[in-house]
């Protein structure tokens, strides 16, 4: 009975190697991070355009035939343009009661109503040329007119690689000082500060008090007023800047 006992404490028992297993190990070998940092501008050859009709009456009715009619002529106005219906997008609609003590509803103001709507050209040279038209037509507000490219994959897979190579390049000078050597890679972060790429929210808040972001937004003219009348200043298509941030440890060799 004694011998059957001790037996099953045995069975119990952990056995060496299997805890060893359980110890994690220290990586000695000595080493180096460094951070690398790439920019790759890029040609617009889409443009993301966000315009705001705003009307105000006492009749809620005549208030959202007012932005109707405005809507229609704007959207009749883009097509002139050259841009395809599928490309005119309805993006918010509100209506509002104002009054002017808001919290007393006090000085009954009127209906606001507010239509929001999108266009995307692919035809860059055109951008001008569709902002001034459609504040002719009535449109009250740009809200953003968002560059991007339609090869956001390929340029960011050559900021990265470029990103890594202005790593390597970094430890290889800052080893040598030192009189060392730079081994393989062991280890590869890239780093999200809220984005790796260029992407601007194509506009935040504004005078309609509501916020509203693009997470695909690459690049941004943020905040044109609007009115009717030619455009005063001339919109630059510029480059989009696509970033690429990344750290590095390699081991260091003698």
């Amino acid at each position: 009975m004694r011998a059957r006992l001790i037996i099953a404490v045995l069975a119990v028992m952990p056995i060496g190697p299997v805890g060893a297993q359980q110890t994690p190990t220290y990586d000695a070998r000595p080493k180096i991070t460094v951070g690398g940092e790439a920019v790759v501008n890029v040609k617009p050859d889409k443009i993301v355009i966000n315009l705001g009709i705003e009307t105000k009456d006492n009749d809620i009715l005549t208030a959202k035939q007012k932005n109707n009619d405005i809507l229609k002529k704007a959207v009749a106005a883009v097509k002139e343009c050259g841009v395809a219906e599928k490309d005119i997008q309805t993006d918010h609609l509100s209506i509002q009661p104002r009054w002017r003590i808001e919290y007393q509803r006090e000085d009954f103001l009127g209906y606001i109503v507010r239509n929001a709507f999108t266009v995307t050209l692919t035809d860059t040279a055109k951008v001008e040329e569709l902002v001034t038209t459609v504040l002719q037509a009535g449109v009250n507000y740009i809200h953003g007119i968002d560059f991007q490219t339609t090869e956001l994959k390929k340029y960011r897979e050559q900021a990265r690689e470029l990103a890594l190579k202005a790593a390597k390049e970094k430890a290889e000078k800052m080893a040598a000082v030192l009189g060392q050597s730079v081994g393989a890679p062991i280890q590869i972060n890239e780093n999200y500060g809220g984005s790796p790429w260029s992407y601007y929210s194509n506009w935040s808040g504004g005078a309609w008090g509501f916020n509203r972001s693009q997470g695909m937004s690459q690049n941004a003219f943020q905040n044109a007023g609007g009115g009717s009348g030619e455009i005063s200043d001339t919109i630059a298509l510029g480059k989009i800047s696509i970033r690429a941030n990344v750290n590095v440890t390699f081991e260091l060799k003698k």
